[in-house]
């Protein structure tokens, strides 16, 4: 089947895994909204350098697991676009530096906006998105994965998008950010619990390859179940907007994904990956919503 360069770029970009970089922006636009911070330019602007750093770290891993050679023929997630031979690990590496390039120019505006804070969160996003795959010791192949998605897709990218707009940072904001980070993790528990026998083989020593089958599955109920919960404290220890607890509705259709993880094994997960998204984006829409209203 005969690709096009813009759909072989769009498949090294790999979309699906955008929600995950967009909404926790979702979440601090609309925190700030409702503290009277909201900033535009400063909001679409987050948005923007949080999808390029997403892209960035995508290609940064096509390329760095072609190179490792942990890449093969049994692979059963979305297709890699350089060991495909689609293409060529220079051109790969040249576009992760270019779409880590275009972020930088847009922090320079939020640096402008936020001040030293801005160009710390940014400038490590990018750092740990190439060392997830890169280096002498991979964080993605060592089991470290897990804690820097939490951070850096939680409360970082919330406490982030609502710093550079009301320029403070509440403790509400940080604590709400956990939940798009829980979720993040568990978008990745899937994709590792998908991988777990061809990781061994590879010698990644993931969480699954680590710890098992079993544990993982505990570990993405875990995530989606307190992701989902994390409205509860903030209205009943921190007075935030009752309407928020709208978001922890999310548990419905989150029952069913468990399922999937319960009972599906290797290439049907890649479903469940993306149904994983949807739940973050699910929760992410009905926070904000409710927060807002």
């Amino acid at each position: 089947m005969a690709h096009t360069p813009l759909k072989v770029w769009l498949l090294a970009a790999r979309p699906k895994t955008l929600p995950a970089a967009a909404a926790p922006v979702l979440i601090g636009a609309a925190m700030a909204y409702a503290d009277h911070g909201f900033h535009l330019l400063s909001a679409l602007a987050a948005l923007a350098g949080a999808l390029l750093i997403q892209i960035g770290t995508n290609f940064a891993n096509d390329y760095f697991d072609h190179r490792q050679g942990v890449d093969t023929a049994e692979r059963l997630g979305p297709l890699r676009v350089t060991h495909a031979g689609l293409v060529t690990p220079s051109a790969m590496r040249n576009a992760t530096v270019v779409v880590f390039t275009l972020a930088l120019l847009v922090g320079v505006y939020l640096v402008v906006r936020g001040g030293w804070p801005i160009v710390i969160i940014g400038l490590l996003s990018i750092l740990f998105g190439v060392l997830y795959t890169a280096g002498p010791y991979p964080l993605g192949y060592n089991g470290w994965g897990d804690i820097f998605v939490l951070i850096f897709f939680g409360p970082v990218a919330v406490g982030g998008t609502y710093y550079v707009q009301a320029l403070i940072l509440p403790t509400y904001v940080v604590i709400a950010g956990l939940a798009p980070g829980l979720f993040s993790v568990a978008i990745l528990v899937v994709n590792n619990l998908r991988d777990l026998e061809n990781d061994r083989a590879a010698g990644k020593k993931t969480l699954p390859v680590r710890c098992g089958r079993f544990f993982t599955i505990a570990q993405y109920i875990c995530c989606v179940t307190v992701g989902a919960l994390v409205p509860i404290p903030l209205v009943l220890y921190l007075g935030s907007p009752a309407y928020s607890l709208v978001a922890t509705a999310t548990l419905l259709p989150a029952l069913l994904v468990i399922r999937q993880v319960m009972t599906r094994h290797g290439k049907p997960l890649n479903d469940t990956l993306a149904a994983t998204g949807q739940l973050l984006l699910l929760y992410s829409v009905l926070f904000s919503v409710g927060w807002l209203l």
